[in-house]
C-alpha cells in the first residue's frame, strides 16, 4: 500500500489548467490536485497548509497509533460537502478526486469497526477457553489431588480478579492519560518510521496488585510458596517500573542501564534459591530441588542446577514478555493462558501456587478488557517484568519446569529468535558474501505486520496456538506429578 494524499483546495487563480480557464465564471475557481507517493509505508504527514483565505480540504492519514494495520483514516481539514455518488456532474479530473474522498470516508469508519469487533472477539474466545478449563479441572480436581478442595478453586479468584482488573482499567487509564504517563512506542516498528499517537502506560501497576491481593484472599497467610511468589513478582515489577519511568522522559541518559536490570533479576533469581532451600512449602516430596518428568523418567534430582534453572527462566521470562508486549493483547492473553497452563501443572504439587497462578491470569483477562485491539492502555515493563517473575516463580515452587516452558512457548520463541538473529546474520553474510538477513525485522509478530498480515489475526493465531500449547502443559504436569 502506497501513501497518497488528497487535497481540494479553491483557487482564485483560473489559469491553474489551461482547459477549465474557459468555465463559466460561476465556478469561482478550480480544482488543484495534488498527489504524493511515499516509499515509506508510515509515516503520512500529509496535512496541507495554505496561506490562502480560501482553503478547504481533506487529507488521508496513516496512523500506527489510533488506526494502524496501514488502514485509511480521512481526516477533513475544514467542512466540505460531498456529493452523493451517483452525481453526474461531477466529471473528469475534480469530479474523480471528489467522488474518491467520499468512497474513502465511507469506508474507513466501516474497517474500524470491524477491527475493532475482531480484538473484542479474540477477548471473548479467550475468557470462553479459561472458564471452561479451570472450570473443567475444579470438577476433576478430586481426582487429580485427592484433597478435599474448595468449590470453584480456581475458577473463583480467576473470575474475581478478572472483574475488578476491568473495573480498575476504567479509572486507572483517565488518570494515566491525564498525568501525560503515556508510552511512545513504534507500533508495527517496520511499517511505520514515526511514532504513533501516545497510549497510556503503565497498566501494570493496577493489574498486578490485583491478582495478589485476591491469590492471597483465597490461601492462608502462611502459604509459604504464596509469599515466595509475592515477594519475586513484587521485585520484578519494582525493576519494570524503573525502567517505566526511565522511559517517560524520553532520555537515554536517564534510563536504566540493560546490565543493572540484569543484575537486579540476577540477585532476586538467587535470593531466591537461598529462601527456596530454607522454606516450608507444601509438597508431596520430601526433597527438595525435584524436577517432576513425564512418564517414564520420574524424577530428576537437580542439586545446585537448580539455581542455574530457576535463574534462567527468571531472565528469560521477563524478557521474553516484554519482547511480545508489541501488539494490543498480545502479551497479556498469551500470559493469561500460560498462567492458567502452568497452574493446573502445579495442582497436584502445590495448590496454594495454583490459585496465585489462577488469580494472575484473570488479572491479565480483566486488563485485556483494556488493552484488546485498539488498546486505551498497555501494561509497560512493570507488568511484563512481573508476569515474567509470577511464571517462573510458580515453576521454581513446584517443580514444572517442563510444563512452564511448553505453555510459555511463544515468549521462548520470541526471544530465541532475538538472540539467534546475529550468529544466524552472520553466518549468511559469510556464505552469501553480502548482508543477508535471517528475518528482516524483530520480534517476529513485527516480520507477520511486514508482511501484511493484520493485528488481530496475528493476535488470534497465537491465542489459538497457545490454547493448545495450555491444554498440552497442563496434561504434562498433571502425569509428571
Amino acid at each position: 500500500m502506497m501513501g497518497m494524499r488528497i487535497v481540494l483546495q479553491r483557487q482564485t487563480n483560473e489559469s491553474q489548467f489551461g482547459s477549465m480557464a474557459s468555465r463559466p465564471a460561476r465556478r469561482r475557481g478550480s480544482v488543484q490536485i495534488a498527489t504524493a507517493f511515499d516509499e515509506d509505508l508510515g509515516d503520512f504527514s500529509l496535512v496541507h497548509h495554505d496561506d490562502g483565505d480560501e482553503a478547504f480540504g481533506v487529507a488521508l492519514y496513516s496512523s500506527e497509533s489510533e488506526w494502524s494495520d496501514d488502514e485509511a483514516v480521512l481526516t477533513q481539514i475544514a467542512d466540505v460537502e460531498l456529493p452523493v455518488m451517483t452525481d453526474r456532474r461531477f466529471k473528469g479530473a475534480e469530479g474523480a478526486i471528489t467522488i474518491a474522498a467520499h468512497r474513502l470516508a465511507s469506508i474507513e469508519k466501516g474497517h474500524r469497526k470491524s477491527r475493532t469487533q475482531q480484538g473484542l472477539m479474540n477477548n471473548v474466545g479467550l475468557i470462553a477457553f479459561l472458564a471452561t478449563l479451570l472450570l473443567f479441572v475444579d470438577w476433576c480436581s478430586w481426582r487429580i489431588v485427592r484433597l478435599p478442595l474448595d468449590s470453584f478453586y480456581l475458577t473463583r479468584p480467576f473470575l474475581i480478579s478478572a472483574v475488578l482488573s476491568a473495573l480498575a482499567g476504567f479509572i486507572f487509564a483517565p488518570i494515566a492519560d491525564s498525568m501525560k504517563i503515556h508510552h511512545f512506542r513504534r507500533r508495527g516498528k517496520p511499517v511505520s518510521p514515526s511514532y504513533g499517537k501516545p497510549t497510556p502506560a503503565m497498566g501494570g501497576l493496577f493489574f498486578i496488585p490485583i491478582g495478589i491481593l485476591v491469590a492471597r484472599r483465597h490461601v492462608s497467610s502462611n502459604s509459604s510458596g504464596v509469599n515466595g511468589a509475592t515477594i519475586i513478582t513484587l521485585i520484578f515489577a519494582i525493576v519494570g517500573l524503573l525502567d517505566d519511568i526511565s522511559n517517560l522522559t524520553m532520555d537515554r541518559k536517564r534510563k536504566v542501564p540493560q546490565w543493572i536490570r540484569f543484575l537486579i533479576q540476577t540477585a532476586a533469581g538467587i535470593y531466591f534459591f537461598i529462601w527456596l532451600g530454607s522454606a516450608d512449602i507444601s509438597t508431596p516430596y520430601s526433597m527438595k530441588f525435584l524436577v517432576p518428568l513425564p512418564p517414564p523418567f520420574g524424577l530428576a534430582l537437580m542439586g545446585k542446577l537448580y539455581l542455574v534453572l530457576a535463574t534462567i527462566c527468571s531472565l528469560s521470562m521477563g524478557t521474553g514478555v516484554t519482547l511480545v508486549d508489541g501488539l494490543d493483547g498480545l502479551a497479556g492473553g498469551v500470559a493469561a493462558l500460560a498462567l492458567s497452563g502452568l497452574s493446573v501443572a502445579a495442582l497436584p504439587i502445590c495448590s496454594e501456587l495454583s490459585v496465585f497462578g489462577t488469580s494472575m491470569a484473570g488479572a491479565c483477562t480483566g486488563f485485556l478488557f483494556h488493552n484488546r485491539y485498539r488498546a486505551s492502555i498497555v501494561m509497560g515493563r512493570v507488568g511484563s517484568f512481573a508476569l515474567g517473575g509470577a511464571l517462573a516463580t510458580i515453576a521454581a515452587c513446584s517443580g514444572m519446569f517442563i510444563p512452564m516452558l511448553i505453555a510459555s512457548s511463544v515468549f521462548f520463541l520470541e526471544l530465541l529468535l532475538v538472540i539467534l538473529q546475529v550468529p544466524l546474520n552472520l553466518t549468511l553474510k559469510h556464505v552469501h558474501g553480502t548482508n543477508r538477513y535471517f528475518l528482516r525485522t524483530l520480534p517476529s509478530h513485527y516480520y507477520l505486520r511486514l508482511w501484511g498480515v493484520k493485528e488481530p489475526y496475528i493476535v488470534a493465531g497465537a491465542y489459538v496456538m497457545s490454547c493448545f500449547l495450555t491444554v498440552l502443559a497442563g496434561y504434562l504436569g498433571l502425569v509428571s506429578a
